[in-house]
């Protein structure tokens, strides 16, 4: 597909739209999920659960998405138009209790061939694949998930809920950058101590991950995206063969007064590793107009047991394994716009690893269409910007980053042979009203050119560095 036909369509998109912000396509991890607008209101208990049921609520949503990538001369250029729907119930309370189920289906309109490798590298599809089935590439009709079932309990400001549902952390989260959200199952609690501290915690036993139609146990989870080298630099063989029951984490948020606020989070994935998360963010206001934060962060991981697997070509994180990372950020927000630069270490102890299928990076130094996940030793270096134009109601965001990799052939630190890049990312929102009330659109850009040494093998090329994707996301709720 000619990238003309982006550019096309992006300019009758901008030239025809005119409303407010909209939520971000990729939500901040610190945000609770909103994938189904609407979804909080609520009615008071009533006296029978049929009347909870009649006073229950529908939430609806469709979304087209249309995205291409266009890979160096010799490579192969990808293009897909996904379109689906899905309904949202959710019962009014009943002595605190409520009951939701959702679901979605995806059709392929007209894509590319996703189950046909590039010829010159065998690299299949990388990005345009996750707006459907990674597992069956071929399939273009029967792409659908029941998404939520569970049962909620309120108390207070507290609630507990057990069944399939969605959540943020730092490490399992919505990653929604394509046509749905990873979604988990098991039991969430979240408790409001007070008004400045938040209790959770959670004990999972299945995932969806996104681009999947299926629900799976932890351990079969991961490995249904790429699955990189082992630190030997053999090809790793870890799909189907890691041995996890269970992920149980736990998560303090606490503010401490109007200045500092802090969260702690640890993960334990059964018999795999633990990894823990810290965040500490500074705020201070000049004339309480202008805000200033700085923030800080880290993340540590250390391997359980064997890993998953006591073969070490089976394995997800090779016994003794271990790896840090830390980062900061300097940010000033002033009316409609924020600024920020973003830094954030990767240590040479060891590569970060958090199954791709759970969800995206929790730094500072993020980037949509890229992560750091499967590398060590790494220097990133982001600045962001994003504001909304006075008097209209676009929203704009504006990225570019450098990220100092491993040389690509060194497997230890570099799982997926991923090179230093330096990244651009364009982010045009719009939300309407009127008589397109509930109407929601989002341009996407994002471009990665080569920094490190590529050896003139173009895997380490083709849908990493040298290439733009686009995006063209219309979502409409009701």
């Amino acid at each position: 597909m000619k990238m003309k036909y982006f550019v096309y369509l992006s300019c009758f998109w901008v030239a025809t739209s005119t409303s407010m912000i909209i939520q971000a396509q990729h939500q901040e991890l610190a945000e609770k999920p909103q994938i189904w607008q609407g979804k909080s209101d609520q009615h008071s208990d009533s006296n029978s659960v049929l009347n909870a049921f009649k006073r229950g609520q529908f939430n609806g949503h469709f979304r087209y998405f249309l995205m291409g990538t266009n890979n160096e001369k010799e490579l192969t250029d990808y293009y897909a138009n996904a379109a689906g729907g899905g309904l949202r119930f959710e019962t009014a309370p009943f002595h605190g209790f409520q009951f939701a189920v959702s679901g979605f289906y995806i059709f392929n309109i007209k894509s590319s061939d996703l189950s046909k490798p590039d010829s010159s590298t065998g690299a299949m599809n990388r990005y345009e694949l996750g707006l459907f089935d990674i597992e069956n590439p071929s399939n273009t009709k029967d792409i659908d998930r029941l998404e939520e079932l569970y049962i909620r309990y309120n108390f207070g400001k507290s609630k507990m809920i057990f069944g399939k549902q969605l959540i943020n952390t730092p490490f399992i989260n919505l990653q929604d950058g394509r046509m749905r959200p990873t979604g988990v199952e098991g039991l969430y609690t979240e408790i409001n101590a007070s008004k400045r501290t938040v209790l959770e915690g959670a004990l999972l036993y299945a995932i969806s991950p996104r681009s999947t139609t299926r629900w799976y146990y932890i351990g079969e989870s991961i490995g249904l995206n790429s699955q990189g080298l082992n630190v030997d630099g053999s090809k790793s063989n870890y799909l189907n063969h890691i041995r996890s029951d269970y992920i149980a984490l736990i998560g303090l948020k606490h503010t401490v007064n109007n200045h500092i606020k802090f969260q702690l989070w640890n993960q334990y994935t059964d018999r795999v590793f633990n990894s823990s998360f810290e965040q500490v963010d500074f705020n201070f206001s000049f004339n309480r107009k202008h805000l200033f934060t700085l923030a800080f962060q880290g993340v540590q991981q250390f391997a359980i047991q064997d890993g998953g697997n006591s073969d070490p070509k089976m394995t997800y994180s090779a016994k003794g394994a271990k790896a840090f990372t830390f980062g900061a950020k300097f940010a000033y927000q002033h009316k409609h716009l924020e600024l920020s630069l973003n830094y954030n270490r990767i240590t040479a102890h060891g590569r970060y690893l958090m199954p791709r299928e759970w969800g995206r990076d929790p730094f500072f130094t993020f980037m949509a269409r890229e992560r750091n996940e499967g590398l060590g030793n790494v220097h990133a270096f982001v600045a962001k910007f994003q504001g909304t134009i006075p008097a209209s109601n676009f929203k704009v965001g504006i990225g570019a980053g450098y990220f100092k990799t491993p040389d690509v052939k060194q497997a230890t630190l570099n799982k997926y042979g991923m090179p230093s890049y330096i990244q651009f990312n364009g982010d045009v929102r719009y939300k309407f009203k009127g008589f397109f009330k509930g109407l929601e659109s989002q341009f996407l850009v994002s471009s990665k050119l080569q920094q490190g040494n590529v050896y003139q093998n173009q895997k380490y090329i083709i849908n990493k560095v040298n290439m733009q994707n686009y995006n063209l996301v219309m979502n409409y709720y009701f």
